[in-house]
């Protein structure tokens, strides 16, 4: 991610199947905190489906990633030591957003607002 990371920020945005599922219900996600309280009002549909609930819980965490690090001053996108995405906060806290994602599509908690919520706050 350090050759170009906007190329990084801006596919880790994509979350297609995620946006397919808020678009089906009505939510639009415009990368704002109010659309995480909206995703966590979604029926969890995928969670019948064990190869569904993957998918949407990677794009779940990696949308929570994309709110955080477009509204939190100093929030940026990096691979931690295993490769895996994460987002450093300014505090130097590495945010594991595709568990929380993973967590959140699987059971409802954390809730992805919530998590946005502790972050946001320092």
């Amino acid at each position: 991610m350090e050759q170009d990371p906007r190329a990084a920020v801006e596919l880790f945005a994509e979350c297609e199947l995620l946006r397919a599922e808020a678009a089906e219900a009505g939510v639009v996600l415009d990368d704002s905190p109010e659309s995480l309280e909206a995703l966590d009002q979604l029926l969890p549909r995928w969670r019948s489906d064990p190869e569904l609930l993957d998918h949407l819980g990677n794009d779940a965490g990696f949308y929570l990633g994309t709110v955080v690090a477009r509204t939190v001053p100093g929030a940026v996108w990096r691979l931690d030591g295993d490769g895996t995405p994460v987002v450093l906060l300014p505090s130097g806290r590495e945010l594991a957003v595709v568990e929380d994602g993973l967590a959140w599509a699987e059971s409802g908690a954390p809730e992805l607002s919530q998590v946005y919520g502790e972050v946001s706050e320092g």
